[in-house]
C-alpha cells in the first residue's frame, strides 16, 4: 500500500506544487546553470537549457545537519523522504527499524561533489579535498542518510540502473514487503547530475535538445536533462490498516527485463516482457489499464520503440489507453524519473486526472497512440502503469491500483 509520497522536481519542490504544475501543463525548462553559478564554465556548451530544481533551500527543508552538508542529490532525497513520511503519519523514528527497508537509488550519485572536487584539483590547483568527498559522492549516500535519520535498520541500499533506477527500487521494496521480509519502507531515487562535465558527456552522445523536450512529437530532437527526487512510502496492508493509515493507492505489479542487446539503441522485446510481467504480476489484462505514464524521452528511436512495444502488449486495448510523458514538463530526471512518475500515477488514481504530454502540436505519424496532447483531462483511473526504460536495455515497469475498500 502507498501511504506516503514525496517529490522534489523542476516544476515544484513538493508533491502539492508539483502536481499543480502537472495539472496546469507547466514546463520546467530554463537556462542552464552551473553547479557553482559560474557562467564561464557553461559558456562553451552548445546545449544551453536544462530542467533545474529552483529555489531549493536545504537548511529550510532538512532538520538533519548531516543531510544539509551532503551532496545535492542526497538533499533532494532527504526532502522527498521527509514529505513522504510526514504524509504517512508513521511514528518516527520507527519503533521496529529491523522490519523496515530504505531503497533510494541514483543513476549518477554525487556528481555535483565530484565536479567541484575535480575543479578544485585541476583548475584551482588545490592539493587537498574535502574529507567528506567520498561519502558525499557515493551512490548509496542518500539511502544511508535517510535510513539513519528514520531509524531504518532493515535492508538499506541504493539501486543503480540508469533511467530505471527508481522503478527498480520501488519494485524491490514491493517484493520485500510481499515476501514478509519487512512490513514497510521507503523507495525511489534522487538525481542531481547537471554540470559542465556531465553536459559535455551528454552532448557527445547527441541526445540532448537545444530547444525543449517534446515526446512523441514530429519535431522532437532530443531530451532535456533534469534533476530531482521521487519516493514512495509502502506498507503491508494489515500493517497500514492496524494503525489507521490513509492508503493512497496500491502497488499491484512489477516487471523487469533486459534487452541484452545494446547499450544505447533500445529494443522492443525487453519493454514488452517487462510490461507483460507487470500485468501478470498484478493479475490484470491490458484492458484494465486506464493510464500509462510513458518513459517518453523525446529521443527519436525511444519514442518510436516504446509506441511499438505498447501496441504489441495492449493490442486492441491500446485504442482506449491514455498515454502521456510527463518528461515534457519535468525534463528527464534520469534515475529519479521513475520515482517522480510513480507519484504521478498515484495522483492520477487519487484525483481521476490524466496528465498531458505538452508541446505536442503535431505527433510523429509513427507514434499513433492517444498521448493526451497539450491539455490534461479528467478521467477515472482505476489502474495505471509506469514505464522506465534505461540505457543498457534495462527495463522496469510498475502497475498501480486504487486503494482497496
Amino acid at each position: 500500500m502507498v501511504t506516503g509520497t514525496g517529490a522534489v522536481t523542476p516544476i515544484g519542490n513538493d508533491v502539492a506544487s508539483f502536481w499543480s504544475a502537472i495539472r496546469q501543463g507547466r514546463p520546467g525548462v530554463g537556462p542552464l546553470q552551473d553547479v557553482d553559478g559560474d557562467a564561464s564554465y557553461v559558456s562553451d556548451l552548445s546545449i544551453k537549457i536544462a530542467c533545474h530544481v529552483k529555489d531549493f533551500d536545504a537548511k529550510a527543508r532538512l532538520e538533519n545537519r548531516y543531510m544539509q552538508a551532503a551532496d545535492r542529490y542526497t538533499q533532494f532525497a532527504g526532502a522527498a523522504a521527509a514529505e513522504a513520511f510526514r504524509q504517512s503519519r508513521l511514528e518516527l523514528p520507527l519503533a521496529d527499524g529491523h522490519r523496515a527497508a530504505c531503497i533510494i537509488g541514483s543513476g549518477a550519485g554525487g556528481m555535483n561533489t565530484i565536479e567541484r572536487t575535480y575543479r578544485d584539483l585541476f583548475v584551482g590547483r588545490k592539493r587537498t579535498v574535502n574529507p567528506f568527498t567520498l561519502l558525499k559522492s557515493i551512490g548509496s549516500s542518500a539511502a544511508a542518510h535517510v535510513g539513519m535519520h528514520y531509524g531504518i535498520s532493515g535492508p538499506t541500499f541504493g539501486t543503480v540502473s540508469a533511467c530505471a533506477t527508481a522503478t527498480h527500487a520501488i519494485g524491490l521494496l514491493f517484493g520485500f514487503i510481499r515476501s514478509g521480509m519487512v512490513d514497510l519502507g521507503i523507495a525511489g531515487a534522487s538525481e542531481s547530475a547537471i554540470g559542465y562535465g556531465a553536459m559535455k558527456a551528454w552532448q557527445a552522445m547527441r541526445v540532448l535538445s537545444p530547444e525543449g523536450c517534446f515526446p512523441f512529437s514530429k519535431r522532437r530532437n532530443g531530451t532535456v536533462l533534469g534533476e530531482g527526487a521521487g519516493v514512495l512510502v509502502l506498507e503491508e496492508l494489515a500493517h497500514a490498516k492496524a494503525r489507521g493509515a490513509n492508503i493512497l493507492a496500491e502497488v499491484k505489479g512489477f516487471g523487469m527485463a533486459s534487452d541484452a542487446k545494446d547499450m544505447v539503441n533500445p529494443d522492443i522485446d525487453g519493454p514488452k516482457r517487462a510490461m507483460r510481467m507487470a500485468l501478470d504480476d498484478a493479475g490484470l489484462v491490458p484492458a484494465d489499464i486506464d493510464y500509462l505514464n510513458a518513459h517518453g524521452t523525446a529521443t527519436t528511436l525511444n519514442d518510436l520503440n516504446e509506441t511499438r512495444a505498447i501496441r504489441a502488449v495492449f493490442a486492441n486495448a491500446a485504442g482506449k489507453l491514455a498515454v502521456s510523458s510527463t518528461k515534457s514538463m519535468t525534463g528527464h530526471l534520469l534515475g529519479a524519473g521513475g520515482g517522480v512518475e510513480a507519484v504521478v500515477c498515484v495522483k492520477a488514481i487519487e484525483e481521476g486526472f490524466v496528465p498531458a504530454t505538452i508541446g505536442l502540436s503535431e505527433a510523429d505519424p509513427h507514434c499513433d497512440l492517444d498521448y493526451v496532447p497539450n491539455v490534461g483531462r479528467n478521467r477515472q483511473v482505476s489502474h495505471a502503469m509506469s514505464n522506465s526504460f534505461a540505457f543498457g536495455g534495462l527495463n522496469a515497469v510498475l502497475v498501480f491500483g486504487a486503494a482497496p475498500h
